[in-house]
């Protein structure tokens, strides 16, 4: 339906007074008999189907929240979205990563194209407003990687998928949406000086760079969510970004000046931030503004005023450290929007291989965080208080503050407080 030519269709927000013949739609975990148990349980091995749609439409908001989830949920469970019939999934990434969540840790964020927002402490709903056309069909999985229900102590997921439907397909200049996640674990440190801050060293060509987006075809790349796991210590950050558009040969079209240039940030960010398109919404070490910067980063960038766009190829590239002289641990989630067919994903890793790095002392809080959930749901039929206060020390414990949940645990009175039987 063209648009009419009256000025008030400039305005900003005219999408909410236009009529268009589009109708609204929603796929979620509604309990289909009635009752109030509105969530699926996907269990270790097994692939759900949350949305299955023939005929025209538009995905406009992806939402979903766990209870008490395992962390490694975050990056065990796999959604997949497939377009028109494709046989390669267009979406191709672990459920936290791609609703933002770097290294499975949790920071309440709200941005322009997703939010992170609070529950009762140890629940957090996840959105993406990406929006995601389709001609003829639509169909979303989720793959369960781990090796208990998806949620753990409490195997729910909670989602719904709001898309409109349209009577006529949209027209060829309407690309597909994509998602896809890399890593690297680790990058090799290039160079005789490794692990430092460099300036001294060249890079002429980029081939040693970190890949997260290597796309056949025309289209424009969205966003990308960028985590790094710093256990060189050190700033890292001087990792160039460059961009290689349509085949080119070095220098590329699009080159940075460092890696907190990319995601809005001051010289060496050491203070966690998240605005509308581009923020450090993690920063694990408390010891930045001394020099250490060691732990796990987490970054993003929306690319909502600025798309990049090309004709035939595009490929997103970034420095680990200077001339590439940091040897990390890097992953990546890259949106973008172009025709089809798509190039071939890369396989994703192992599991294991996959999994947010955790340190020696999660494994201590997990047992006793676990066995307090698990006592207090014995109780919650008749005194639900233990339960909310597991909850709060979700808090601390799903942010990765593993330290200041095991206190918690033991100074807490009640059936939170140590191990189960």
């Amino acid at each position: 339906m063209p648009l009419p030519e009256h000025p008030v269709f400039r305005q900003p927000m005219s999408a909410l007074f236009t009529y268009t013949g589009a109708r609204s739609r929603r796929a979620s975990s509604w309990d289909r008999s009635g009752g109030n148990m509105d969530f699926v349980t996907v269990l270790p091995g097994q692939t759900a189907t949350l949305l299955e749609h023939d005929g025209a439409g538009c995905i406009t908001h992806l939402y979903c929240a766990l209870a008490f989830p395992e962390i490694t949920d975050y990056r065990d469970a796999i959604i997949r979205c497939y377009w028109d019939g494709e046989a390669m999934p267009s979406v191709e990434a672990p459920l936290g990563d791609l609703f933002g969540l770097a290294h499975g840790r949790i920071r309440l964020v709200r941005t322009a194209m997703n939010a992170v927002n609070p529950g009762f402490g140890s629940s957090h709903g996840l959105h993406l407003y990406f929006p995601m056309p389709f001609a003829r069909s639509a169909r979303i999985t989720l793959e369960h990687r781990g090796g208990l229900p998806l949620g753990g102590s409490f195997p729910a997921l909670w989602y719904h998928i709001d898309y409109d439907v349209y009577d006529t397909p949209p027209p060829d200049e309407a690309l597909r949406f994509h998602a896809q996640f890399r890593q690297e674990k680790p990058t090799a440190a290039v160079g005789g000086e490794p692990n430092v801050q460099l300036h001294a060293g060249k890079n002429t060509d980029g081939a040693e760079n970190y890949v997260a987006l290597d796309a056949v075809g025309r289209g424009q790349m969205a966003g990308l969510l960028l985590q790094i796991n710093n256990v060189a210590g050190g700033w890292y950050g001087e990792g160039d970004d460059m961009v290689f558009v349509d085949g080119e040969a070095w220098p590329p079209s699009i080159h940075g000046t460092g890696t907190e240039e990319i995601f809005g940030g001051g010289a060496c960010p050491s203070t966690e931030y998240a605005g509308p398109y581009h923020g450090f919404h993690l920063i694990e070490s408390a010891a930045g503004a001394a020099g250490d910067y060691s732990g796990l980063v987490g970054a993003y960038r929306w690319f909502v005023h600025d798309p990049i766009r090309f004709t035939t190829s595009l490929r997103w590239t970034v420095e680990h450290g200077h001339a590439n002289n940091f040897s990390n641990e890097y992953a990546s989630v890259a949106y973008w929007y172009q025709s089809e067919p798509h190039a071939p994903f890369p396989a994703l890793p192992e599991r294991d291989a996959m999994r947010p790095p955790l340190p020696p002392i999660y494994e201590e809080a997990h047992a006793e965080y676990t066995g307090a959930l698990r006592q207090a749901i014995r109780t919650i039929a008749t005194d639900p208080a233990p339960l909310y206060r597991v909850a709060a020390i979700g808090v601390p414990f799903y942010e990765g503050r593993f330290e200041d949940a095991l206190a918690r645990l033991r100074e807490a009175p009640g059936p939170q407080g140590g191990t189960s039987p």
